[in-house]
This record gives structure tokens, C-alpha cells and sequence, in this order.
């Protein structure tokens, strides 16, 4: 009857449960952790890349040391891929644009985001939401890494240059391609396994 007890008491727990992604790069494996309570729509978003396979095969295009890593929008010959919609911006979460954290990339657009994110390699606070307005919209902070991020810093310290990308001239790409192999949901039991 405890048992029982125990395991009704841990049920809301479960059931309220962050969404947790393994992303597994050409650097080694990063996981991270989905604030779908403070983002919903920023995760669905995320989410039906991840579930679609979409960004299996993509770079890491854009790397800053001391500032981001970003992603999820170019295949590893640099090809621009198909996204689908762009989504409201949600950086009125609450959520800071500090280290680790997950933000979604966009144009000068405040509501332009679709597959790019980035990973904040430092606080960026400058990146913050502070009024909506075209300059205080921010980045939307939709997640956390919680498990790789010494495989982020090592994905920061790549050497990078300037070169093309779906025609155009881009900067700080790395040098040697980091992919992003295979994206896709964990289970709980994956978790505690740490897998």
C-alpha cells in the first residue's frame, strides 16, 4: 500500500516532466532540457524539427568563442534547408539568455524564428527580452544544457574562417564541419540511465 502512495505522489511529478533532447554531435553527445512550462510554442516548434529528423546531418554554421554556438539551419555541405513557418517570439518568459541555455536564432525580425538555435557559451543578457518593441523583443530562451556542456566550450574552440554557405559569404563557420548527427527525444528511463 505504500508503493502504491509513493507512486501517486510521484505521478504529477512525472506527468509535468521537461521534454529532454540528446543531441548527437560530431564533438561528442550534448543533452539538453526543455522549458515547455515558460515556452510552449518555442518547444512544439523545436520539437517537430527534432521528430521529423530535420536536424539530423546539420552543422554547427556559426561559432563565436566567448559569445554562442549556432545551428539547425544548414546540412553539411552548407545548403540552406526547408523550414516550415516562422513562430511568435516568446523572450517575455522570464528566462535569461545565460550560460547553456538554449535561444532560438532569427533575422532582424523579432518573429522570424523556425529551426535555428543557439547555445549561449557565456551570460548574454544583452540578448534579454525588454519591451516589445523592434529592439527589446530578445531571443527566446527555450532550454537548458544539462548534460555536454564541456563538448559545447570544445565546439567553441574550433578554428573558424570565412566561407560559403547556400551561395553567400558567411563568418565564423568552423573550419572542419561540426555536425549534428542524430537529434531525437529521451525517455525517462534513458535519463537515469545516462544514456
Amino acid at each position: 500500500m505504500r508503493l502504491v502512495v509513493a507512486l501517486i505522489a510521484l505521478l504529477p511529478g512525472l506527468l509535468l516532466a521537461n521534454p529532454v533532447v540528446r543531441l548527437e554531435t560530431s564533438a561528442g553527445p550534448v543533452t539538453v532540457e526543455l522549458f515547455e512550462d515558460k515556452a510552449p510554442k518555442t518547444v512544439a516548434n523545436f520539437l517537430k524539427y527534432v521528430d521529423s529528423g530535420f536536424y539530423d546531418g546539420t552543422q554547427f554554421h556559426r561559432v563565436i568563442k566567448g559569445f554562442m554556438i549556432q545551428g539547425g539551419g544548414f546540412d553539411k555541405d552548407g545548403q540552406r534547408k526547408a523550414t516550415q513557418a516562422p513562430i511568435q517570439n516568446e523572450a517575455d518568459n522570464g528566462l535569461s539568455n545565460s550560460r547553456g541555455t538554449l535561444a532560438m536564432a532569427r533575422t532582424g525580425n523579432p518573429h522570424s524564428a523556425t529551426a535555428q538555435f543557439f547555445i549561449n557559451l557565456v551570460n548574454n543578457r544583452n540578448l534579454d527580452f525588454s519591451g516589445k518593441n523592434q529592439r527589446g523583443w530578445g531571443y527566446a530562451v527555450f532550454g537548458k544544457v544539462t548534460d555536454g556542456m564541456n563538448v559545447v566550450d570544445n565546439i567553441a574552440r574550433e578554428r573558424t574562417t570565412t566561407q560559403r554557405l547556400s551561395g553567400m559569404m558567411a563568418r565564423d563557420v568552423p573550419e572542419t564541419p561540426i555536425l549534428i548527427l542524430k537529434a531525437y527525444r529521451l525517455g525517462k528511463d534513458d535519463e537515469q540511465k545516462g544514456q
